[in-house]
């Protein structure tokens, strides 16, 4: 394989202070008493009180919980106590994980009056590292959407684009971390919500192999898809965060990696494919088999599911759903035991067959969405439904429970446009290596 992106792409104009400064240089100015955690945080409250007016990537700013972190972690660092490299470093957490003290709202009128009693596992993983909460990001409601317009508190504004979709259902945090609002974010990803904005916003998003994290404190969508996942500028910043919510380390491994035409999965915009194709050279071709078929299985498990959950709210008070997400939980009420079953019998005997194709060639290359950021509401594009299109080339891997991560490609137009790398169970840092080669 070999690259011709030299650089990361640019941040959107006007983009705050963490947009330039990578992770690792802060925790090294923090050490070398250059800034402190306080200076951080108000640095980072700051961009969000310029940003939020435009963006609209908050709900919910602890304002006097992080600066009461932020001096804790000061007061540690300086007596020699160092959690790591996020230690003192402020971070935005998706709206649908639990923050001991905050609301969860889950953008939905449903939950407006929940206060989450404890930590989610993995909030109180960045904790242990030192990681100072500054608040909750929108999401799409109760994480359902790929599109990140559909909320109780409004949409999600993205920042290359205030008339442009962040995506979703992870878009606050998306668009916190490209408008330099935050250097780091947590999201969600059940289909794509997690790479569909990092794609749409410009900056790198991770989704795990399923399983991988615990979703304990995690309002629930579709348990046998959901994953927590970090979102960045960088791929460097995004190994920082996994590594403290994993655990694990990087390894020495250089994969393979193949290119999967994205046109044999759903038809994608030509300015689309031709931005991402080249920046990878050389690289063999394979077509995943099925892939209508998966994105059919996801259809189906996921509304199931979806339906499961939120059941008894649809009937008790229907009317505090938005009209959307409550059609499309009723159209998942009406999955029929079936085809849930038969759906997840495919999703069984095709991840043998790609688990093969991923033996021979190591990493899948191909677009992260068919389109850059549509505009606000839209639902037909020139590649066909909104919805459907964005999830087309990230739910397959889902429904697999494949690690797969969306890193810059460069613009389409003005709008930027991801690469996805999938890789087989546990290959998180493997893709992350090859990302930060690009």
């Amino acid at each position: 394989m070999s690259s011709s992106l030299g650089t990361r792409l640019a941040p959107p104009p006007g983009a705050g202070w963490f947009a330039h400064r990578p992770v690792a240089g802060l925790a090294a100015d923090l050490r070398a008493g250059r800034l402190t955690p306080r200076d951080l945080v108000e640095t980072a409250l700051a961009e969000l009180a310029r940003w939020e007016p435009v963006i609209n990537a908050f709900v919910t700013v602890d304002e006097a919980g992080a600066r009461a972190a932020a001096d804790q972690a000061g007061r540690e660092l300086a007596a020699g106590v160092d959690r790591g490299p996020l230690h003192g470093v402020p971070v935005a957490v998706k709206d649908v994980i639990d923050v001991r003290g905050l609301p969860t709202t889950a953008g939905s009128r449903q939950f407006t009056d929940h206060v989450a009693a404890a930590d989610a596992d993995c909030v109180r993983r960045l904790r242990a590292a030192g990681a100072i909460v500054l608040g909750k990001t929108a999401t799409h409601e109760i994480a359902f959407g790929p599109t990140g317009d559909r909320a109780a508190n409004g949409p999600a504004r993205n920042p290359y684009d205030p008339g442009r979709m962040t995506g979703g259902s992870s878009s606050g945090s998306a668009a916190a971390v490209a408008a330099g609002v935050v250097p780091l974010a947590l999201g969600t990803d059940t289909g794509g919500s997690v790479r569909i904005p990092a794609a749409c916003c410009g900056i790198v998003g991770l989704k795990p192999t399923h399983g991988a994290l615990s979703t304990h404190g995690v309002l629930p969508l579709a348990p046998s898809l959901d994953t927590v996942g970090p979102l960045a500028r960088t791929a460097a910043d995004a190994r920082l965060l996994w590594t403290v919510l994993s655990g694990t380390k990087p390894g020495n491994a250089a994969p393979r990696v193949a290119w999967v035409p994205p046109d044999t999965i759903h038809p994608t915009a030509p300015e689309v494919t031709a931005t991402v194709r080249e920046r990878l050279r050389d690289l063999d071709e394979d077509v995943v088999p099925q892939a209508e078929a998966l994105r059919a299985a996801y259809a189906a498990i996921q509304g199931s599911e979806a339906y499961a959950v939120h059941a008894e709210r649809l009937a008790d008070r229907p009317d505090l759903f938005g009209d959307e997400v409550r059609d499309r939980l009723r159209a998942g009420g009406e999955v029929r035991g079936w085809e849930y079953v038969r759906a997840r019998e495919l999703r069984d005997r095709v991840r043998g067959e790609v688990l093969d194709l991923l033996r021979e060639h190591g990493i899948f290359a191909l677009p992260t969405t068919p389109l850059p950021a549509p505009p606000l509401d839209a639902r037909t594009s020139d590649v066909g439904d909104v919805r459907a299109a964005l999830l087309s080339l990230t739910s397959p891997w889902s429904v697999l429970g494949l690690p797969a991560l969306s890193v810059p490609a460069g613009l389409a137009g003005e709008l930027p446009v991801g690469l996805q790398l999938v890789g087989p169970p546990g290959s998180e840092h493997d893709l992350l290596t090859i990302a930060e080669h690009l």
